[in-house]
């Protein structure tokens, strides 16, 4: 069985400045007293694995989730242009390795990478009818990787994942979220708070493919106003903007990579 040990993490120079690392202290305590806020309003329950009946329109990706496994299908083809986790957002170089854990981007921060949704266009379709989708990717897990405990950011969102290629074994590739434990299933919705410490396991020699999303909780019209001003003033800091940059730049040269192996394929059946 592949190890699940990861080398020591090595952090990037960038994020050693004083500003961003002030920035991300001073966010952290502002982001923990509004989720304590988001709590409160919350309209479903505050819990590590929310059910998905408090979600109709979840239905839809476990009806049409062998389409949006092929669709996944297509894009590892060209796996060599996916970025790793850790080169979209440096933030993340604790949890995310030698790209170990790479992440096809369908939506980046509210907003669609038209791209990137052009190689999953049913995806992009469902993704479309999600109440205020946040973030959206295909989530590859490789063999033996383990991602170690971490916490989210706000709880005024919710995250749910989509098992598309699952091992074979799923029992040994799971996902502890506070003191639960699940394994994903193919074809099957997941929703959890990531607000809890929560980390992932794959003791496989398999690879693991989901589709990751986030979208708002549903909340009282405080938490809702809350949420909204936090995500706004995220948008002004480097936790922000330097992922969104290195997004448009990743999404450029997937679309190159498959361009030439377009071309490629033409050029063979001249």
């Amino acid at each position: 069985m592949a190890s699940t040990e990861n080398t020591t993490p090595t952090k990037p120079k960038t994020l050693n400045r004083p500003l961003r690392k002030f920035v991300k202290k001073r966010g952290k305590r502002a982001m923990r007293w509004a989720s304590r806020v988001q709590s409160r309003a919350s309209l479903v329950p505050d819990t590590p694995f929310v059910e998905t009946d408090h979600f109709p329109f979840l239905a839809e990706f476990e009806d049409k989730w062998d389409a949006m496994r092929d669709e996944v299908r297509g894009i590892l083809r060209h796996r060599e242009a996916i970025p790793g986790f850790e080169e979209v957002s440096p933030d993340q170089y604790r949890i995310a390795q030698s790209q170990k854990w790479k992440t096809f981007v369908l939506y980046g921060f509210g907003q669609r990478l038209e791209k990137n949704a052009r190689q999953a266009p049913v995806t992009a379709e469902i993704l479309s009818r999600v109440p205020n989708v946040q973030t959206a990717w295909f989530s590859i897990l490789a063999p033996g990787y383990h991602i170690p405990a971490h916490t989210g950011v706000t709880k005024g969102i919710l995250r749910a994942h989509l098992g598309l290629i699952i091992p074979t074994e799923r029992e040994k590739c799971r996902i502890r979220v506070d003191d639960e434990i699940r394994a994903w299933e193919a074809g099957k919705v997941i929703v959890l708070d990531d607000t809890y410490e929560h980390e992932v396991w794959n003791d496989t020699d398999e690879e693991r493919v989901i589709l990751l999303f986030d979208f708002d909780r549903p909340m009282s019209w405080r938490g809702r106003m809350l949420n909204r001003i936090m995500l706004g003033l995220m948008k002004f800091t480097a936790f922000y903007q330097e992922p969104k940059k290195n997004l448009a730049d990743f999404e450029a040269r997937f679309e190159a990579a498959t361009r030439r192996a377009d071309e490629n394929l033409e050029k063979l059946s001249d």
